[in-house]
């Protein structure tokens, strides 16, 4: 079984911010989700497992390899898309790739050609293989990215907030390709995007501030806010009351009023009602939300 072990992990830039706090973390094999808002640490931590940065403390080991010593035998089993990226926008998608699996070593040109082929088809863009990727959509170069990203059959994949900016459908075909590489490797998906990891993993951690807050299997987490969960329409010039009050997690406007939910383990007012938990409600009981009043 593959598996990522993290341990001890801690990073202070000389500005002073402490992006990781002695983080740990076991990854099998599957969709992994790290969970975060921005700030988080999550991005710190992916380039440190990515062998982009080092740590001030800590260990990294990928299916027994020391991550962070052995960063060139690390490199041939990893695939990584960065929040950050761009391609040359006058190149066509298929000669992009070309040169990455060049890169990557593979020097055979049939066997080169043959690779790209799978990589299109299997990312969707086959058709578009010899349209400039300046032309491309947002999702479409996101596929592009993850395509680059899987030369080589890596035994880890790591994507960084994926699907921010992505249209629904869009979304939506990301989520359909990142599912299906996910049973055959270790897959870390890095988001800030709640239904992101409540819609692809099995597994996740919740961090902020560099500490890791919540780990395990979101339904368990979801699962255990179950009767801690209550709801209530109230007016909206008495959001601030409450919010002084109360635990609130989320809250929305409906039918010209302000829909809200809190955490408590008794119910919190005679008015409050109880509510069905989900993953958002998990993320903001351990991550509170600025409430605006």
């Amino acid at each position: 079984m593959k598996q990522l072990v993290i341990n001890g992990l801690s990073k202070t830039y000389p500005n002073g911010v402490k992006a990781l706090n002695d983080v740990n973390l076991t990854i099998n094999s599957g969709m992994f989700g790290l969970l975060g808002p921005n700030g988080a640490g999550k991005s710190t931590l992916m380039r440190i497992i990515a062998t982009l940065q080092d740590p001030d403390e800590g260990s990294v080991t990928l299916n027994g390899m020391d991550v962070l010593k052995q960063k060139q035998d690390v490199r041939k089993v990893l695939g990584f898309l960065p929040q950050e990226f761009d391609f040359y926008p006058k190149i066509k998608a298929e000669d992009m790739l070309d040169h990455f699996a060049i890169l990557k070593g593979v020097s055979n040109t049939k066997e080169r050609k043959e690779l790209v082929k799978v990589l299109l088809n299997r990312t969707n863009l086959y058709e578009h293989r010899r349209k400039k990727v300046g032309g491309f959509s947002g999702g479409m170069k996101q596929r592009l990215g993850i395509a680059q990203a899987l030369i080589g059959n890596p035994e880890l994949l790591i994507v960084d907030e994926p699907t921010a900016g992505l249209d629904p459908k869009e979304r939506r075909h990301f989520h359909n390709l990142l599912s299906e590489i996910g049973e055959n490797m270790i897959v870390i998906l890095s988001t800030h995007i709640v239904d992101d990891v409540s819609d692809l993993c099995k597994d996740m951690a919740i961090i902020n501030k560099g500490s890791v807050r919540v780990t395990g299997n979101p339904a368990d987490a979801i699962n255990e806010l179950e009767g801690k969960v209550w709801s209530s329409l109230i007016e909206k010039n008495e959001l601030p009351d409450y919010n002084r009050s109360y635990q609130i997690i989320s809250t929305r406007l409906f039918m010209g009023k302000q829909l809200i939910h809190v955490y408590s383990e008794d119910k919190p007012a005679e008015e409050f009602k109880t509510a069905q938990p989900d993953l958002e409600h998990v993320y903001f009981s351990t991550i509170p939300p600025e409430i605006e009043v």
